[in-house]
């Protein structure tokens, strides 16, 4: 049935005189946030611009770029460098002069300062890049060093400015964090990847692959099919939707018009990986929409809901529930009308640019409530939420470029969490939400300095407390495990099970010595307490690295 369905979805799309399209700019926290801080900056929200999903298109980047530079929000030299860095990273929307090379590699490479190769004809575009990561360092809690060795190629381009793709393929090895491998213990994956095996004494291999294929329908409407991540929310974390598990296939259609933004993704994902057959890793899909909507010139308003089901449990026993295929219909609806299992979440998000340079954001997450029980204060398992509250503050205290962001999440027990691996809000056995699970309250402190165009200077701080699980207790902080193994019905509060408290401190220096191509010195200082001998260490890391046309890894749980 899904296959048929998308099969029929794209052929319908092409049937359509699609116009010119755009590819994405992959998903990369430094570079969103150069994105996102113009319009904090302008105290408006961009019309037709939505920076609640992610990740955004090219076009719409260039067009935001330049909407924003008639508001003068362009004001010092990091400023101007990093609006010549976005036009010239997608050139061929912003047909930027700047991005031209002044000496072109053996005079056929680099001709343009992106891309080392490129075609650029009216009925092919192309952009071809090498993909490297090579860092290392000393982990105080480890007898030998940690690294990274990443080599691969990144492509996409455009055929009759009609279809677009995209493709990412690298090779890695690596030798992970202690804190990184110490959590591979309890739960045997890669964090951010999927598959993976043995390196050496103490290492991991993986391959990484994201692409897929674009089109428009029509001037309003995009759709994409492929391999890739999601990021629903304006946080450094998302409750709703992350980029924190491996990329998953997807069906994407998004309708922007108006005020308004509205997006339907199908995923597969991957139920569980702990099978000790040789046959393929059973599947499970979620079907999530969000609806925004921009009211005034400074508030935007959104709504989600997504429901986790399976074709393979005993519930709907091995049949694909067809009306889940419906992009405009309330699932949870659906849900109950049929009777089933399935784990059904809804909520809403905001962002309010309240000043200029000041934004304010958060989310509301619903697992399961019951009216009632909520106001007895009684501490009802079922009763799971996810809250979010941030601020961000551009230009902090008339510094240019000093950038401050704030941010807090609560998340209750077992939210998340489902009957079986099948229902659960996980692929891979990792969150698509949260990575700390459940079960916690966090704080974050994020602080942003860019002294010098090419010279980004980054502090975060997170301290969260965390209720962890003794041997064979479920307190609901572990997404993975039924929730039926649940402790006690009522008197549930956050954190309770074994308190975990963790400091973690990171601070960067990145510096990029060409277009894409970065110097990282990085230090983090972990603090983790808890009465479970496991999770009570102390660790500290000094790396560097050099990457080129590729975001840093990071571990920030």
């Amino acid at each position: 049935m899904m296959k048929r369905f998308i099969s029929g979805f794209i052929l319908l799309a092409c049937s359509f005189q699609a116009i010119a399209q755009s590819t994405n700019a992959p998903l990369n926290e430094d570079y969103y946030h150069w994105i996102d801080r113009y319009e904090i900056k302008s105290g408006k929200i961009v019309p037709g611009f939505f920076t609640t999903i992610k990740p955004y298109k090219r076009d719409l980047i260039i067009k935001y770029l330049d909407t924003l530079s008639a508001s003068g929000v362009f004001t010092s030299r990091s400023d101007e460098y990093n609006r010549a860095y976005l036009r010239n990273d997608s050139w061929e929307w912003s047909k930027a002069e700047t991005n031209e090379s002044n000496k072109p590699f053996l005079k056929k490479l680099y001709q343009k300062k992106s891309d080392l190769i490129y075609v650029d004809i009216p009925e092919f575009d192309l952009h071809v890049n090498p993909v490297i990561y090579f860092g290392g360092g000393m982990d105080n809690r480890l007898d030998y060093p940690i690294m990274i060795n990443t080599r691969g190629i990144e492509i996409r381009g455009m055929v009759d400015r009609k279809v677009g793709f995209y493709t990412f393929l690298t090779d890695n090895q690596s030798n992970l964090p202690s804190y990184v491998d110490e959590q591979m213990q309890l739960n045997p994956v890669v964090p951010h990847e999927g598959f993976w095996k043995d390196f050496k004494d103490h290492g991991v291999d993986f391959l990484h692959a994201r692409g897929y294929i674009d089109f428009n329908i029509s001037k309003h409407i995009y759709l994409q099919f492929g391999n890739d991540r999601t990021f629903i929310g304006n946080g450094l974390r998302s409750l709703v939707f992350s980029d924190y598990s491996p990329p998953t296939l997807f069906l994407r259609a998004n309708v922007r018009v108006w005020k308004i933004n509205y997006m339907y993704q199908l995923n597969r994902m991957v139920a569980d990986t702990q099978s000790s057959s040789k046959s393929r890793y059973p599947e499970k899909f979620m079907v999530f929409h969000h609806a925004s909507i921009n009211i005034g010139k400074k508030f935007n308003l959104g709504l989600f809901e997504s429901v986790v089901f399976s074709p393979k449990d005993s519930t709907n026993n091995n049949t694909f529930d067809p009306s889940y295929l419906n992009p405009v219909i309330f699932y949870r609806a659906i849900e109950q009308q049929y009777g089933s299992s399935d784990n059904a979440l809804l909520g809403m998000d905001f962002k309010w640019n309240a000043l200029k340079g000041i934004s304010l954001y958060g989310q509301v997450m619903l697992d399961e409530f019951v009216l009632d029980e909520i106001t007895a204060g009684n501490g009802w398992w079922a009763n799971k939420f996810a809250l979010q509250g941030g601020i961000k503050y551009i230009d902090a205290f008339g510094v240019s470029n000093l950038d401050l962001q704030a941010e807090t999440n609560i998340v209750r027990p077992y939210t998340y969490s489902h009957t079986t691996q099948y229902g659960s809000y996980s692929n891979y056995r990792q969150s698509l939400a949260h990575p700390l699970g459940a079960n916690f309250n966090e704080l974050i402190g994020i602080i942003r300095y860019q002294p010098i165009p090419r010279l980004n200077l980054i502090a975060k701080t997170m301290y969260a407390k965390v209720g962890r699980d003794s041997q064979g207790e479920n307190w609901g902080s572990d997404i993975l495990k039924p929730s039926q193994t649940r402790e006690q019905e009522y008197n549930n509060t956050i954190g309770q099970g074994q308190r975990n408290t963790i400091l973690m401190l990171t601070m960067t220096a990145s510096y990029m010595l060409k277009h894409n191509l970065f110097l990282d010195a990085n230090q983090i200082i972990r603090q983790s307490q808890c009465d479970l001998p496991f999770y009570n260490n102390n660790t500290s890391i000094t790396s560097v690295a050099l990457r080129w046309n590729i975001p840093q890894r990071l571990y920030d749980f």
